[in-house]
């Protein structure tokens, strides 16, 4: 099914409306003057750790160590992840390292 040109238009401005609200809203709530609320610093320590625990759980939940490659690859991936992010404490080198490597055992190794 396709849309028309106007539901692509409605759709287009539906996005970069939602796009610039969520851009400027939180600057609009708080405002340099304000200080920022307790729980909303709390939120901030703890739901980045959260969220990597989460995305660590769901990559590593259809990880079958009784077949296979038994997680070999998997457990390189995150050695790699973790090697390169206390050596160079940058997320993103770390992350595209660990991916890099894990296709690589994969597509080769394993």
């Amino acid at each position: 099914m396709t849309m028309t040109l106007s539901q692509q238009v409605i759709t287009l401005a539906c996005v970069v409306f939602a796009t610039v609200l969520t851009r400027f809203l939180p600057f609009l709530v708080f405002p340099k003057n304000r200080p920022i609320p307790k729980f909303l610093q709390y939120l901030g320590k703890v739901l980045p750790g959260a969220v990597f625990g989460l995305l660590v759980i769901y990559c590593l939940k259809n990880v079958s160590l009784l077949s296979g490659s038994h997680g070999i690859p998997e457990l390189i991936a995150i050695l790699v992840v973790v090697a390169l992010h206390l050596w160079k404490k940058q997320m993103l080198l770390s992350i595209a390292g660990g991916t890099v490597v894990y296709m690589l055992l994969v597509q080769f190794v394993f």
